[in-house]
């Protein structure tokens, strides 16, 4: 019997029994689709989480303020003190003193109810210099980012967030109007571009105005040089390493405090990614576990099979050695047959992987995205399932004796 005759063989057999091949399908089926997706949901949240982290800036440091003792010896939480200041900005902004830094954006925020005519709305104000839109990577869709002159002269000027403006202004243009903040009138100038929002920020819901007008003219605290947190662009990736080194050398300098005793953190895209993708990674790997029992569950539904097929054609593969087939004729034909019901519930399994990859996202507001080599993957274990469920089966049927095998009823 050649290869062509064997395969014409298997998918006689497959096709007589069509409820019971389809129902061992079945478990291949599923468990290849559920692997797939539960792949496509971790890369789906780790280029969602790397897509956020993205936005926060190209190639960006963050430094945070310490933590404050009371007297009593409790702690705050980090960023609970004020050790941060306008001198350490100036000091990083030096090219003389941080070489591998290309732009340093202080800012210090607080929240504000904001009045347009008879419109209020309570966001983020944020004060901040001109170098916060390349730093922050964003971008304007109406008017523009205030100047250093502007700066300098803490002049009323606002640049607002897309919700913002929508929230003051509705459909009206922003742009031009007077926005009243803590007391003082701003104009706004320009209408920041949209970034989007998480489950915990809307990005698209600030005010941004120059740090000297912050400092003079909203705050509250009567620390004028204090400032909230420091973001600090590298010159490149690659210098992100020499510009975090600098900084942290440069902040020890001014704030006269050993590494030990430093009152600031630094944190970087890096780290914040490394994190996150580490976190989807590990429940990657369980959920695909998980899943991956399925595929056992399908692979034993194929031997089972098998064992129950070779049971009842017992007389068939008598007579067929009588006739002259060798034992590894009569395995080749029954690995053919678990191999064919493998592959053919992986190609289904593959397809309903890749439909639930398209419709799954409109219900869980979460990408799903399944890298090609997943398909090949799942097709390839779904056939090494296949064969490996049908080895003992096959070997079993090609041991039977022609004699013994023909005498059975």
């Amino acid at each position: 019997m050649n290869w062509g005759e064997t395969v014409r063989t298997a998918l006689e057999a497959i096709r007589s029994r069509r409820m019971r091949s389809s129902l061992t399908m079945l478990g291949i089926l599923i468990g290849i689709a559920a692997v797939m997706l539960t792949v496509g949901l971790g890369q789906g949240a780790q280029a969602q989480v790397r897509s956020q982290i993205n936005q926060l800036g190209s190639n960006l440091l963050i430094v945070s303020p310490g933590s404050t003792t009371t007297t009593a010896g409790i702690r705050g939480g980090r960023g609970s003190a004020s050790t941060l200041t306008t001198r350490d900005a100036t000091a990083l902004a030096s090219p003389v003193v941080a070489r591998d830094i290309a732009r340093v954006a202080p800012v210090v925020t607080g929240s504000q109810s904001l009045t347009a005519g008879s419109t209020n709305w309570t966001t983020t104000v944020v004060g901040t210099t001109p170098d916060w839109p390349a730093v922050r990577a964003r971008s304007m869709t109406e008017g523009r980012f205030f100047t250093t002159t502007e700066l300098n002269d803490a002049a009323s000027v606002a640049v607002l967030g897309s919700t913002t403006a929508s929230q003051l202004f509705g459909a009206q243009d922003a742009l031009g109007q007077a926005v009243n903040i803590n007391g003082t009138t701003m104009t706004v100038i320009g209408i920041l571009n949209t970034a989007g929002s998480s489950t915990t920020t809307d990005d698209d819901d600030q005010a941004l105005v120059p740090q000297t007008t912050y400092s003079s003219r909203i705050a509250s605290s009567g620390n004028a040089s204090g400032i909230s947190t420091l973001y600090i662009q590298a010159n490149s990736t690659d210098s992100l390493s020499a510009a975090h080194q600098e900084t942290q050398k440069t902040l020890l300098a001014t704030h006269g405090v050993t590494v030990a005793a430093s009152d600031f953190t630094i944190s970087s895209q890096q780290s914040l990614l490394s994190t996150a993708t580490a976190t989807d990674q590990t429940l990657t790997v369980l959920l695909a576990g998980i899943a991956a029992i399925s595929l056992l569950v399908g692979g034993i539904g194929v031997m089972n099979i098998m064992l129950v097929s070779v049971t009842e054609r017992i007389r068939e593969i008598g007579l067929r050695k009588a006739l002259g087939a060798t034992p590894r004729v009569v395995r080749r034909q029954f690995l053919v047959e678990a191999s064919t019901l493998g592959l053919v519930g992986g190609v289904l399994g593959i397809g309903l992987g890749l439909l639930g990859a398209q419709v799954l996202p409109h219900f869980l507001n979460q990408p799903v995205t399944i890298p090609p080599v997943a398909g090949i993957g799942a097709l390839g274990v779904a056939l090494i399932i296949g064969i490996a469920a049908g080895v003992y089966p096959a070997s079993r049927a090609a041991r039977l004796a022609p004699i013994d095998a023909l005498r059975s009823k």
